[in-house]
Formats: structure tokens, sequence, C-alpha cells
């Protein structure tokens, strides 16, 4: 098994962006961890130090008076900086606990501010897949950085409090005997250039190692992938009933049995059995080998009288503290390498540029709200595919009027209103606001202007009232009434704490489950209680038969006012009370009219639409 990946300056400058990243989003963790670490590794060098005077002075036969006064010494020094190392261990400990949502956080800001044509493609869902699975698999990333430090700062701390206090071990000569050749600086250069061979051996065992993970990434990442698909399979309520009646434990077994990725047969534990398990080994080996170099060095000293023999305690624990901080601090140097080979994905999702041209116009805010939205000659591809989602699609609507936007599933319905949103721009021609392109105006303030209940809509483990508002803050009376408009006020007055009632169990036990015709009309108040110009259903009651989806958008129609209400369905006696009904058939507006203009249409796709579904709602006449 070779070694591959990156350099270490890459490496380094990889973890020096990472630890800034973390400096933004959690910077009393660093500090924590800075302090804890420094009290953690230099306390046992001011027992050892202490402990070598009390030596030192019973072996002299100095006054018992100050023997007495070193051990008060000794104890109270020991006693605080263990009481200080406590508290700054219990402190980064309680940071160090949320690492998971701190680097979770990290990846849902990007993905809040990227723009969604990127959030919505594939390529992100990878990359956001690979983050999860190198942080699942090993804890790889940026999860890891603060473990990193750990180690550096461990490293470096066990050097300098050994540096210290082993200074005068090679300083200190032998006064007379055989042994003197031992003062020789040759011989002290000697003993440190063997500690940073044998230190450097070790560190490339563990680079061996560390490459032997990188290489089993991908299939880390697959059975990780499996386990999170199926290891949980027979938990999900929603899975219940379906694996009763077709017994789906079954395909759990299988594919959880399809290979050994994290079992004692598996590749990599295979070769733990061998060439890398008697590398992890002999690291460690060579590093006790180190350590009877240097008890034997200090103790050949001491015996010829370069120092007392209770100097040898600390001499012994620095030179041993220096030996273990250098090969600490290879290792994690080795690491540091190995890791940032894993942060590679996280920067290249976090340095996705945002391509979208932002504008600088403010959207009129006009007291008449007329609005005029023009489509253009617009056609548009979603990423990476080369067929047409819309193609030259024009017209033209004001506010007030109803729309209806209908046709087969995958004929361009929901593309047509991510396009009237500005949630994609045109692959080609122009959406016009006023007469004005709407890539002009200022993004944010653009969609302002817009209100949508989309097919997936989605409500929140929080009370009902911020549910609607999608805020903290929110006038209750103009929540109450728009609850009132979309059908929820008798639902409303059963709820324990009305408005503060929290929905679902998610995060309160005692939380309110809703149904999913309830859901459809909180769904709907929220989009009433922004009170935007322009409000958009798109399917949202996909799943109710045509008949219920009728009334709940003919009641929709009341609550929009003066507003521009656009309804998406593909199912078309929701929709027979529009001004006007757009007919989409493979990216194309095929036909435009009233529902009375166009069922008359017979060589048309509204009237072959309307005659296949007409069995469902014949009761609507």
């Amino acid at each position: 098994m070779s070694k591959k990946g990156i350099s270490m300056k890459t490496a380094f400058s990889r973890l020096a962006r990472a630890v800034g990243i973390w400096r933004k989003y959690d910077p009393q963790q660093l500090n924590a961890l800075l302090l804890s670490r420094l009290f953690t590794k230099l306390t046992p060098y001011a027992t050892v130090f202490l402990s070598a005077r009390i030596i030192n002075a019973l072996v002299t036969g100095v006054e018992a008076r100050e023997v007495w006064r070193l051990i008060g010494i000794t104890l109270g020094v020991t006693t605080l900086f263990a009481v200080i190392s406590a508290i700054l261990n219990r402190w980064y400990e309680a940071r160090k606990d949320g690492n998971w949502i701190t680097t979770s956080k990290v990846i849902a800001d990007k993905h809040a501010a990227m723009d969604f044509v990127d959030a919505d493609s594939q390529h992100v869902a990878d990359l956001t897949a690979q983050i999860q699975q190198n942080d699942n698999w090993g804890g790889r990333g940026l999860s890891r950085i603060p473990r990193l430090l750990e180690e550096l700062l461990d490293g470096a701390f066990s050097m300098l409090g050994g540096i210290v206090l082993s200074v005068e071990l090679f300083i200190l000569p032998i006064p007379s005997g055989s042994l003197r050749f031992l003062n020789n600086p040759l011989f002290a250069i000697c003993i440190l250039a063997v500690m940073l061979t044998v230190a450097l051996a070790s560190g490339q065992l563990v680079g061996v190692a560390n490459a032997a993970w990188e290489n089993y990434a991908s299939d880390a990442r697959l059975g990780n992938r499996m386990f999170g698909a199926y290891g949980f399979f027979a938990t999900r309520l929603k899975r219940a009933v379906d694996i009763r009646i077709y017994r789906q434990e079954r395909i759990s077994k299988f594919y959880m049995g399809k290979g050994d990725v994290f079992t004692e047969n598996s590749p990599l534990a295979t070769e733990y059995r061998g060439k890398l398990g008697l590398c992890v080994a002999a690291s460690k080996g060579i590093g006790a080998v180190m350590s009877g170099i240097i008890y034997l060095f200090v103790c050949v000293k001491a015996w010829a009288g370069a120092f007392p023999i209770g100097s040898a305690t600390q001499y012994i624990g620095a030179i041993t503290g220096v030996f273990m901080g250098l090969n600490g601090l290879i290792v994690a140097f080795e690491n540091v390498r190995a890791n940032g080979v894993f942060l590679s994905n996280t920067f290249e999702y976090l340095d996705i540029p945002n391509s979208m041209y932002q504008g600088s116009l403010t959207t009129e805010k006009r007291s008449d709200r007329q609005y005029e939205v023009e489509f253009r000659n617009v056609s548009f591809k979603y990423p990476g595919s080369e067929a047409y989602a819309l193609k030259n699609v024009n017209i033209k609507f004001k506010v007030g009027s109803r729309l209806a936007v209908v046709g087969m599933n995958g004929s361009g319905k929901t593309t047509f209103i991510k396009l009237l949103c500005r949630l994609y721009d045109p692959t080609e021609g122009e959406i016009l606001l006023n007469g004005i392109d709407i890539r002009k105006y200022r993004y944010d303030d653009y969609r302002d202007i817009f209100s949508i209940v989309f097919q997936d809509f989605q409500l929140f483990a929080m009370p009902l009232g911020e549910n609607v508002a999608v805020s903290a803050s929110y006038d209750r009376e103009d929540v109450a009434d728009c609850l009132e408009k979309a059908g929820f006020s008798e639902r409303l007055s059963t709820m324990p704490k009305g408005l503060d009632t929290v929905l679902y169990k998610t995060l309160d036990k005692d939380g309110v489950e809703v149904s999913g015709g309830e859901a459809q009309k909180i769904a709907i108040a929220r989009a009433i209680y922004k009170n935007a110009p322009f409000i958009i259903l798109d399917e949202p009651t996909a799943a109710l038969d045509p008949v219920a989806e009728a009334e709940i958008y003919e009641k929709f129609n009341d609550i929009a006012g003066d507003k521009t209400a656009i309804y998406i369905s593909h199912r078309l006696s929701s929709c027979r009370f529009c001004d006007e009904i757009l007919v989409f058939d493979h990216g194309q507006i095929v036909q435009s009219g009233s529902h009375e203009e166009l069922v008359h249409q017979e060589a048309g796709k509204y009237y072959a639409l309307w005659n296949a579904q007409a069995q469902y709602y014949a009761v609507n006449g």
C-alpha cells in the first residue's frame, strides 16, 4: 500500500482555511481548546519539576522544614493546575458536543445562500452526500478540525515543556570518570538525531495506514449510504404497513449483506491483520524503544554524577515528553495531510459561486398593485440537460387576473413557475416585469412580490402562528384571520394553546399532529399572510380527489381578491373558473383561452385531457 494524496503544504493551507471557518462559527471552542490543552499538557511538567526538587532535598539532607515547604508548594500548585485543567476541559468538552451542529450549519448556510439552480442540481446533491459520508466514516473533513488542532497543540506543548525542563540534561557535565565522553556536544546531537529519526519513521508508518483509509474511502462511503438507507429500514413509521404486507425486511437483509464493508472480512480489516497492522505496531514499538534509550541515557549520567537522582526523574519525564511531543506532531502532520484529502469535497462545495445576476433596481411597491408580467420567447434547459424543459413560451398577464396552468406531469408547469419566481433564469429569451427584465431587479426584492404554496410545501415543528408567519414575531390577529380565510378556524378552536400550539411531536411531546388537509390549509394561510401581489398554488392539493381540490381552489379564488392568482394543476376541473387557461405539453404552450373556449376545440390537447378526466368530476357538471 503506497501513500498518496496531497502535499503537506496544500494540507496545511486547507487546515488554515478550515480553522478560519471554525473561528467564524465557534470561536469559543477554539479558545477553550487552546487553553485546555495548554494546562493539560504543562501540568504534568510542573508536578515533575517540583517532585524532583523534593527528592533532591531528601537525598541531600536539607532541613525538614524546607522539605515540608516544597511538599506544600507541590500540593498547592498541583491542585490549582488540576482544578484549572478540569474547568477548561469541561468548557472545551461542552463546546465540542456541538460539533455536528456547527459543521451542519456551515453546509446549510452555504446551501441557503447559493443560487437555486445550483442548490437544485445533482452535482450539489452528490457533493453534500460525499461530505456527509466522509464525516460519517471516520469523522473526516471539516468536523475533524478541532481534533487535529488538539493533536497539534498537544505535540507542541509537550515539546515546549519538555525542552524547558531537559536543557540541563545536555548541559550538566559528568565530573570525572570513563563516561566523560558523554559530555561531548556531538553525543547530545546524536541523541536528538535519533529521536528525530525515530519520530519521522513513526510518522511514515502512520502515513501508510492513513493512505489505506484514503484508498478505502469510496467503498466506505458506499457502505455508509447503504447502511443509512437500509440499516434502520424497519424502524421507519411510514414503512410499517409495507413491511408487514410485503415483508420488506428482506430487502434490508439483501442489501446489508451484499458486501463486507465494515465487517471483520472487509478488505481494510484484512490489510490491518497483515501489513498495515505491522506498520501500526511498529510505530508504537519504536516509540517504546526510544523511551528505553532515553531512560538509559539519563540514568547513566545520573550514575556518573552529573546531577542528583531527583533531577533524573525530571529529565526522564522531560526528554520523554520532548520525544512524545515530536512524535505526536509528526503523526498529527500526517493526519492533517490525510484529512486534507477529504476537505477537498467541502471546499469545492463552499466555493460554488453565485453566478445569477443579482440586479440593483428596487421592485416598485405600487399601491394600486398594477403589475404586468410578460414571458417573451422564453426557453429553458435544466443544467446538464440537452433537452428543453420549456420552449419558446410567450404569455402576458396582469395583477387581478386568474390564470390556470394545466398539462400532464412533466409538461413544464412547475418549471414555468420557477422561472417566473426567478429560481432559475431563462436559457433563452427574457421575462419582464412592467417592461423591465426581472434580472435587473434586486433578487431578494423581486421574490417578495410572490406567495407560493408548492406541491411539496413544508410545515415546521414550531408553533402554529410562527408556521403561518414564518417568524417568531407576528401580528396575531392577522394570522388568525388568515387561518380563518383558509378554512382552519374550526380546527384552531380545538388547539390547546391556540396559535402557540406546537405542530408535530418532533421537538415537543405535547405537539399536535395535523392531517394532510389541515396542513394544506395552514400552508395556504401562510401564503395569504405574506400579502404579496402574486399568489401561486402549485398543485398543493394533488393528494386530494378532484372534487375536493376544486372546492379548495374555488374558495381560494375568493380569498385572493385583487391579487393575481396562478393555479397549477394537471386536473382540469379545478381551474374552470379562471380567466385564462394555459395548456402545456412537452414544454410548450399549445393552447390558451377560457374553459368554455378550450373545451369546444375538439382537436386540442385540452379537450382530450378534459374527456379523459371527466369521470372523476362529472358531479360538477
